[in-house]
């Protein structure tokens, strides 16, 4: 007998996505633990390794290089992925706060968020300052900066609140960036409230000191700020110090919401035991630099949260299990520090020994090169031999078919859809005024109204249940919006996979706190629906609708409309890329929150001025518009150039990408287009679209004027093509 999906039974959180925490997600996806669900929860789709930021800044190192991309990572080690910044813990209720969406409900958690450089306490600086942690804001800022001064003889004064080893090096690659950007008004000062490098020994004080001065990098010491105005700090003694650009990293702050967790902290840092957990919260760990060694105090350096990662690994698998002891972390008493110089060169200190290289920014540049190279070439994990005896056929379903992909990739292709439906006996009721194909059905309420009904589930595209209960509310709502209706009542469905009832609560107060916001936000309540268990997650939402007037169907189109899309296309590509680990995660990110995005207004705009619209889903565009001319009788010129798509999802179609509907999508529109070319842009024309665009047929005389509104509205509209009289298909056209 085969064994059914194990049950889920413990949830593990992490919160943020430090150094240590992705080490343990790298050996979980090597090495999971049956029965946990394992969520990470992080501000943005990626986790700057700080190791590199001084490269960084000097211009050795792309943005890309240092980022550690927590997509393709959570995705390695099957965690669900919420990106969204913690606020919050209720240690009561187990339940981590993010803001933007419901509490994550957890068994054991494990806290990396690192720290922050700003400083609060500096009148000024928040409006005029940029900190140096997070790493994210501060490289958009820099390299904007940078962008303005290259090649110029304007003044290009920086400022570094912060003379410790940070903010040397900062300033040291600052001034590098500068002059080889050719910004010979450039200068780079430093001020320090005490004394400069107090955590280096006196041999590398001093030949730091000596290189900062060499470099024309201004140092004061023993300087204390009172505030900054928009171009300047203002010294306690009466000094002002112009600036261009402020940035500050002077010491080490925690994030604010920890000090409200009621946990024992130390300057607000949590402290952990020799088993990095709690020394007041049994369930929480932390790690990195938001956490105090109480057993063994150290200053905040990547060396120890990177040696933390193997213990917290073993611990959290003991406790997840009931099984082992947990591991103490005994962290080195001294630790090798690579200082990197601007250039291409370093400094090390490690016990006796201080010296200065470029040998040794190499070995800098090879340790961090290895460091990121975990993450940059993930173990492939192959899945299981297939049984000697199987059925026939079985070998071709499992692997030459891609695998199942989520959201509307894993629908039926249309042409077996197309084939049951046509069976289907002619309606009954006198009032029913849609038939098989329709966005959704349609009653007649008579005095002019009319209701819509449709329904719609998917199969999970992420982990994260409140998105994807969002995506899925708005994917339903897309076809009552499509015929021009007002939503008013909806249905779940919702299949829940095995587990504990106190996960199960949490996971279904998730999905239906989400859904209950977009629907309520569209004017629509959620009225109730139905549950069950399954082998995996799936949600489902039956609307209805309501119009005053006719509804907008595919049969209105006329000859000369200009039929305009609203939102680009290769969702379905890009999920499919996800899948397989190699989509980038900023452009995943970029598409989670699109299709999070609702779509009433577009709808408003376009309902009155339509003469035929539907929203772009599972067939694909080609297979929407071709439905539409189809419905209204005539051809479609279509420019594919003028059709917008997805960050990143071309270049993944060109790499050979396809969603598992693709082929059938393909074979069932292509015969009926003319001249179009076999390549990538073409093939996305056939990618399923999960939460897509509108595609609406509209007089030639409105048709820029819309566009015009939709983009003011912030939707990616754009006319792609014009109906004309002629025989049911869609022709190659420039427009």
């Amino acid at each position: 007998m085969q064994r059914p999906p194990l049950p889920l039974t413990r949830d593990l959180v992490m919160i943020g996505g430090g150094h240590a925490h992705a080490l343990v997600l790298r050996r979980w996806g090597m090495a999971p633990v049956p029965g946990v669900r394992l969520t990470v929860i992080n501000p943005g789709p990626t986790a700057p390794y700080s190791g590199m930021l001084p490269g960084h800044v000097a211009g050795h190192y792309g943005r890309a290089d240092l980022d550690i991309d927590l997509v393709k990572l959570a995705r390695f080690a099957g965690a669900h992925l919420i990106l969204g910044a913690a606020t919050g813990i209720d240690r009561d209720r187990r339940l981590v706060h993010v803001a933007g969406r419901g509490p994550v409900f957890y068994d054991i958690a494990s806290i990396d968020v690192g720290i922050t450089s700003a400083m609060p306490s500096l009148p000024g600086f928040a409006e005029f300052g940029v900190p140096a942690k997070p790493l994210g804001v501060f490289a958009h800022r820099w390299a904007a900066f940078v962008d303005q001064v290259a090649g110029s003889t304007r003044p290009a004064r920086v400022a570094v609140i912060g003379a410790g080893v940070a903010g040397v090096e900062l300033a040291l690659a600052m001034a590098h960036r500068l002059r080889t950007a050719g910004a010979t008004g450039a200068t780079v000062t430093l001020i320090e409230t005490g004394q400069a490098l107090s955590a280096l020994k006196p041999r590398g004080r001093r030949m730091l000191k000596d290189r900062l001065a060499r470099t024309g990098i201004g140092l004061l010491e023993q300087a204390t700020l009172t505030h900054l105005t928009g171009s300047a700090l203002h010294l306690a003694d009466g000094r002002v110090l112009a600036f261009d650009f402020c940035t500050g990293a002077a010491g080490t702050r925690p994030h604010d919401w920890i000090a409200d967790t009621g946990l024992q902290l130390t300057d607000g840092f949590i402290d952990v035991g020799p088993d990095l957990r709690s020394l007041s919260d049994p369930r929480l760990y932390s790690v990195g630099d938001c956490a105090h060694l109480t057993h063994a105090p150290r200053p905040k350096a990547g060396v120890f949260a990177v040696r933390e990662a193997p213990v917290l690994y073993d611990n959290l698998k003991a406790d997840l299990t009931g099984r082992g002891r947990r591991r103490p972390y005994r962290p080195q008493g001294d630790y090798l520090k690579l200082i990197s110089l601007g250039g291409k060169d370093a400094l090390v200190e490690k016990q006796s020994v201080t010296l200065a290289s470029p040998l040794l920014w190499r070995l800098k540049n090879r340790i961090d090169q290895a460091f990121m190279d975990k993450f940059r070439a993930l173990p492939a994990m192959t899945p299981p031999p297939l049984p000697a005896i199987r059925a026939e056929g079985l070998r071709e379903l499992v692997e030459d078919r891609p695998p199942l992909c989520g959201g509307c990739g894993a629908k039926l292709g249309p042409a077996p859809l197309s084939e049951v439906l046509a069976g289907l006996p002619a309606p009954q009721r006198p009032d029913l005024r849609s038939g098989p194909g329709d966005d959704a059905a349609v009653l007649d309420l008579g005095s002019g109204r009319v209701q819509v009904l449709t329904t719609d589930h998917l199969r999970p595209l992420l982990g994260d249940t409140w998105r994807m209960a969002q995506i899925t509310a708005l994917h339903a709502l897309g076809d009552v919006w499509a015929m021009g209706a007002a939503p008013q009542i909806a249905l779940a469905n919702l299949t829940l996979p095995a587990m504990r009832d106190e996960m199960q609560a949490a996971t279904l107060a998730d999905i239906t706190a989400a859904a209950s916001a977009v629907f309520r936000d569209a004017g629509a309540d959620l009225a109730g629906g139905h549950t069950t268990q399954g082998p995996e997650l799936s949600i489902g939402f039956t609307v209805t609708g309501l119009c005053d007037g006719p509804p907008l169907c595919l049969d209105g189109a006329r000859a000369g409309d200009m039929v305009i899309l609203t939102r680009p296309i290769g969702t379905g590509t890009l999920l499919a890329a996800e899948m397989r680990g190699q989509a980038d995660g900023a452009d995943m990110a970029a598409l989670y929150d699109l299709l999070c995005t609702p779509q009433a207004d577009a709808a408003a705009l376009l309902t009155p001025e339509a003469h035929a619209m539907t929203d772009v889903t599972g067939f694909g565009l080609a297979g929407h518009a071709l439905a539409m001319a189809r419905a209204s009788n005539l051809h479609l010129e279509l420019d594919p150039d003028r059709v917008a798509v997805h960050a990143g999802a071309l270049a993944l179609a060109e790499a050979g990408l396809r969603s598992s509907l693709f082929a059938a999508n393909k074979s069932h529109a292509a015969s009926a287009m003319d001249g179009f070319d076999g390549n990538a842009r073409t093939d996305l024309l056939f990618d399923p679209q999960t939460c897509g665009g509108f595609l609406a047929a509209v007089p030639e005389a409105r048709a820029v004027a819309l566009v015009t509104a939709l983009r003011d509205l912030g939707h990616g509209a754009a006319i792609i093509g014009q109906m004309r009289a002629g025989a049911p298909g869609i022709s190659r056209a420039v427009l």
